[in-house]
């Protein structure tokens, strides 16, 4: 296999991991978008895996990705540069996202050993949830330096985040500089202290007749539904999935290509501000090796203080399952 350094969208493979309404939606966003050469989806369940495979692979014709494959054997992840791991137990209407720790560790701890016989050199990314839990799981599983063992964290909430805020301002998203960290569930926050619409603070964005549009009642409001989101969607049609697959490969193309992106994906913390052990979403500068960097986004008191509040829900529940 060649070395991760020299890979490209154009040479590389995707295996996910999980044939259901998440994996499936992953691969499918990855084939159209041509996030990558070779795309595999692997699960346990071969009449389920074979259906998707055959009805995504009918598509290729019209996709720049040349490759689909897929089964219920371990060998399609073979010599993959990524894998996204999205198996695991369903979260239900009304449970929350840390309820499903226990026994989604338990299949991760017997899966990742034998991903990692086949596919030594990927980076591990996951997308079941927990996701903050279960990338420490991953990480201690395999041995893996954090930078090549994260989850997708809170990419999605922070593009749920920026779509509520355009909708209020009536702007494109793509002006809108604001951000989700800390878990992926139920203690996630926005950095409202910096967020901006076009470099104009969001406190100070005024509306049609010259007033503060976003005031806190608002942002409160933005906050909560930003939070609450995936619990609405599950309570609706049973999963989230449209949204999760075209972040997961957007992820898989800033990874690819190298693009030096700065994501607020998941890896263990190490003294970021105080708090080690604990994966959660940061500022992070994603390259072809993985998590480069994380950085110290600026914070306000407050802020800083849900930060901790968010680290000690995840320590709490790692402790719980034995991690």
């Amino acid at each position: 296999m060649s070395s991760p350094a020299s890979e490209t969208p154009k040479t590389s493979k995707l295996t996910v991991v999980g044939a259901g309404a998440v994996g499936s939606s992953i691969a499918y966003a990855s084939l159209i978008r041509g996030s990558a050469r070779r795309i595999a989806l692997y699960d346990i369940d071969a009449k389920k895996v074979d259906a998707e495979v055959k009805d995504l692979s009918h598509g290729t014709q019209f996709t720049q990705a040349s490759v689909m494959e897929g089964g219920a054997d371990i060998e399609v992840a073979r010599d993959s540069s990524i894998i996204i791991i999205t198996a695991g137990a369903r979260q239900r209407p009304g449970q929350t996202r840390l309820d499903l720790a226990g026994v989604n560790a338990r299949i991760l701890s017997d899966m990742v050993p034998k991903l990692q016989e086949v596919a030594p050199d990927a980076l591990l990314v996951l997308v079941t949830n927990p996701c903050d839990v279960l990338t420490v799981v991953a990480q201690q599983v395999s041995g893996l330096p954090k930078s090549r063992v994260f989850s997708t964290g809170t990419i999605l909430d922070t593009s749920r985040l920026r779509w509520a805020i355009a909708q209020h301002a009536k702007v494109h998203q793509r002006n809108v500089h604001a951000i989700m960290i800390g878990e992926h569930g139920d203690t996630e926050f926005p950095i409202w202290s910096s967020a901006s619409i076009a470099q104009i603070p969001i406190r100070d964005w005024k509306d049609d007749h010259g007033n503060r549009l976003f005031t806190e009642e608002l942002l409160a409001s933005i906050t909560y539904d930003t939070v609450h989101a995936a619990y609405e969607i599950i309570e609706g049609k049973g999963a989230t999935n449209y949204a999760i697959g075209l972040a997961g490969a957007s992820l898989v193309e800033a990874l690819l290509g190298d693009q030096r992106t700065i994501l607020p994906v998941s890896s263990v913390l190490d003294d970021y501000r105080g708090i080690s052990g604990v994966a959660m979403s940061v500022p992070s500068l994603v390259t072809r090796q993985g998590v480069e960097e994380v950085y110290e986004f600026p914070m306000d008191a407050h802020e800083i203080g849900l930060l901790k509040k968010s680290a000690d829900a995840i320590k709490s529940t790692l402790k719980a399952i034995g991690f």
